[in-house]
C-alpha cells in the first residue's frame, strides 16, 4: 500500500491522538473545562499564525457556519467522550465511542455522493470484532446501560457528523482556515457552557496546567490539522475507520507509562482490528488472492 501525503498526515494525526485518553484518565481537570482549555488554548496559538502569515481566507457565510457547526460538534464531542470516560471506564467510553465508523458509513450511504464500498463495511466488521477482542468478551458481561453509556454512544454519533459535515466543508475550505473558525466557536461555545455549569476555570496544579496545554498543542493542533487535511484527500469512511488504530496505540502508551498489563488477547484484537483497516484500503473488491497479496 503506497504511503500518500494524506494517509502519512493520518497515521501522524492517529499517533498525536492516542495519548489523549492517557491524559484524561489522570483525573488533573474536570472533562468538560479540559475540553474547554483543549479548544481555548488551541486557538490562541492558531489565530495569531494565520493572520500574521496572512494564510486566513474568510470563506463565504454558508461554509462560516457550517465550519462553526464543525466546532460546536468536536466541541461537544470531547466533552461527552471526557465526562463519560470519568464517569465510567476509558475502556467503555473509548469502545463505544469507536462505534464512530458504523454511523460515518451510514451517514455516507444516505447523504454523500461517495458512497462505502463493499470493502468499507466488510473492513468494518472486522475491525469492530478486533476492537471487542482486545477489550475482552468478559467485558460486555459487565457493560453498564447508565447514563456514562448514553454519552459514550452520544460521542460517537457526534464524532460521525462532525467528519461528515466536515468532509463538506474542506471541499471548498482551507485546512488552517476551516481550523481556525471551527476552534474559535468551540471555544465560545464551550466556555459559555463551563461559565453557566459553574465550572473551574482556575485552581489547577502545575501539572495540571501543562497537561491542559499538552492537550492543545499534540492533541488537537498536531492531531487535527494533520486529520483534517486526511480528510480533505480521503473518503470520509476510511478515515473514521483508520482512527480506531488509536486504540492500539493508547494500550501501548498505557502499558509503557501507566503499567497497564497487554495480553496476548489484546495483542490478537489489536492484529484484527488493523487488519480490517487494512480491507478497507483495497481499491478492488475484496478476494482471497488480493487480501493476502502485497499491493
Amino acid at each position: 500500500m503506497k504511503i500518500t501525503k494524506p494517509r502519512l498526515a493520518l497515521i501522524c494525526g492517529i499517533l498525536c491522538i492516542s495519548i489523549f485518553p492517557i491524559l484524561i484518565k489522570l483525573r488533573l481537570t474536570p472533562g468538560l473545562i479540559s475540553a474547554f482549555y483543549r479548544m481555548a488554548i488551541a486557538v490562541s496559538l492558531l489565530l495569531p499564525y494565520v493572520l500574521l502569515t496572512k494564510n486566513f481566507k474568510l470563506p463565504n457565510t454558508k461554509f462560516v457556519i457550517l465550519a462553526a457547526l464543525c466546532g460546536v460538534l468536536f466541541g461537544s464531542d470531547v466533552a461527552v467522550w471526557n465526562i463519560a470516560i470519568q464517569e465510567s471506564s476509558a475502556t467503555q467510553a473509548s469502545l463505544l465511542t469507536n462505534l464512530s465508523p458504523l454511523w460515518v458509513g451510514i451517514g455516507s450511504f444516505l447523504f454523500l455522493k461517495s458512497k462505502p464500498a463493499t470493502n468499507f463495511w466488510i473492513g468494518t466488521v472486522v475491525a469492530l470484532f478486533g476492537m471487542i477482542t482486545l477489550v475482552g468478551f468478559s467485558f460486555f458481561i459487565n457493560l453498564s446501560f447508565d447514563s456514562a453509556f448514553l454519552l459514550a454512544v452520544l460521542s460517537g454519533i457526534l464524532y460521525s457528523i462532525y467528519l461528515l459535515v466536515s468532509k463538506n466543508v474542506l471541499s471548498e475550505v482551507d485546512v488552517l482556515s476551516f481550523m481556525t473558525i471551527s476552534l474559535l466557536a468551540s471555544s465560545i461555545y464551550l466556555g459559555i457552557l463551563c461559565y453557566f455549569l459553574n465550572e473551574p476555570f482556575t485552581g489547577f496544579s502545575n501539572t495540571g496546567w501543562f497537561v491542559l496545554v499538552l492537550q492543545a498543542v499534540i492533541c488537537q493542533l498536531c492531531a487535527w490539522l494533520s486529520i483534517s487535511y486526511a480528510t480533505q484527500h480521503m473518503r470520509a469512511t476510511r478515515v473514521s475507520l483508520s482512527l480506531l488504530s488509536q486504540a492500539v496505540l493508547t494500550s501501548i502508551l498505557a502499558w509503557l507509562f501507566l503499567d497497564e498489563m497487554i495480553t496476548l488477547q489484546m495483542i490478537i484484537g489489536g492484529i484484527i482490528l488493523l487488519f480490517g483497516i487494512r480491507i478497507t484500503f483495497y481499491d478492488k473488491t475484496i478476494t482471497l488472492k488480493n487480501l493476502f497479496s502485497k499491493n
